[in-house]
């Protein structure tokens, strides 16, 4: 029996483009006093990272799969295959890295290896949604002689900041050939370089802070104005608006606001479309805030965006897109009072009308909200970055 241990040595969540670093040890769970009869060999280890996408054949109509390229001996237990007994399509992966050769362990001994990988920077988003689900991992492949390959998983979610595909890497140096057995000098500057530039770029994008004034109207006319101080967010922060109904001339009985994602699949992949022709979407709610606001003049809002949760990105297949949704409540009689009379002659009871017509009216607001520190998403929503499995 031997035991394989993988652990993550920053966390479970990355960045497109930055380099993973794990740790495999590969223990004799006996111990030292056993014989060495009791020794157990490996006749390998390697590891690859892919992305598996999965689309729901009720909402996505895919293209039939081609076979003109089938996979090598897809059905051999001997074959390194990382997305064997997988859900969906693999559509991204690195090359296969070797760890060890031929390894025996005696009772007792242990011993680690390093794996290191830049992740593709032009790949998907990790992304669980209605419609489709991209899911990234690493899995590390181990075998014993005469025996099928066992192969251990560990979970990853990446990141992906739009834009950093197109980044030149400021030194035109030559690039030697890969090979498995050696490190990549160069591939990992380039890395730490994107990952400095993702940084910077997040911060200028998000800093910036502007006044935007919108003039809120139905059919009656003006019900206030809500003003928000930027439209560019990151993973983490609240988006803080307020609104003015003291300028409306229409009485606001109530309003709500939420925060939401449209997942829209693109119309080539649509297989159910709505009323009209109008591409069928899915929304989710992260954070919603409701109020009731009749003879209120100013108020305000604060809706946090979770850590967990997908920015905004774009593929063939489907988009994603923030939004904040609004729905008012308004009087259809000018003027509504529901408040006593400040000066009464004498003593009397007054009561609330039990009915008031109302008219409701939505609006949505488009947002963007890109990615936060991996470090930062890491501490936030913790994953397991240890992962075991027994041979």
């Amino acid at each position: 029996m031997i035991e394989v241990v993988a652990e993550l040595s920053r966390g479970p969540v990355f960045l497109a483009g930055e380099a993973l670093e794990c740790v495999v040890t590969v223990t004799n769970p006996l111990p030292p006093t056993a014989t060495s009869a009791s020794s157990e060999a490996l006749a390998w280890a390697s590891a690859q990272i892919h992305c598996q996408f999965h689309a729901s054949e009720s909402r996505v109509a895919l293209p039939p799969p081609d076979s003109s390229q089938p996979d090598v001996q897809p059905d051999s237990q001997t074959v390194f295959l990382p997305h064997r007994g997988e859900r969906g399509q693999c559509i991204l992966s690195t090359p296969p890295k070797i760890l060890f050769c031929d390894l025996r362990l005696d009772p007792g001994e242990s011993k680690s290896y390093s794996y290191s990988e830049v992740l593709p920077i032009e790949g998907p988003p990790s992304f669980r949604g209605q419609s489709v689900k991209y899911v990234y991992k690493l899995t590390i492949g181990c075998q014993r002689v005469n025996s099928p390959i066992t192969l251990l998983r560990v979970p990853l979610r990446v990141l992906v900041l739009t834009g950093l595909q197109d980044v030149r890497f400021p030194q035109d140096e030559a690039v030697a050939p890969s090979s498995p057995f050696l490190e990549e000098d160069e591939g990992g500057k380039k890395d730490s370089w994107l990952a400095e530039l993702a940084g910077e770029r997040l911060m200028a994008a998000t800093s910036c802070r502007s006044l935007h004034l919108y003039n809120i109207s139905d059919g009656q006319g003006k019900v206030g104005t809500f003003g928000i101080f930027k439209s560019v967010y990151r993973l983490g922060e609240d988006v803080v608006g307020t609104l003015n109904l003291g300028e409306g001339t229409v009485a606001c009985l109530q309003f709500s606001v939420s925060l939401q994602t449209e997942e829209r699949v693109q119309p080539e992949y649509q297989r159910r479309r709505g009323t009209g022709g109008v591409p069928s979407v899915s929304h989710v709610t992260h954070a919603r805030h409701q109020e009731s606001c009749l003879h209120t003049t100013r108020t305000s809002f604060s809706l946090p965006i979770p850590l967990s949760s997908t920015p905004g990105f774009c593929t063939a297949i489907v988009s994603l897109k923030w939004r904040l949704h609004f729905e008012f409540v308004t009087s259809r009689e000018p003027g509504l009072v529901l408040l006593p009379p400040v000066e009464q002659p004498e003593p009397t009871t007054w009561t609330g009308p039990e009915q008031v017509p109302v008219d409701t009216f939505s609006w949505d607001l488009p947002i963007k909200v890109l990615p936060t520190s991996p470090t930062l998403a890491s501490y936030a929503a913790p994953g397991p970055s240890t992962s075991t499995i027994t041979i």
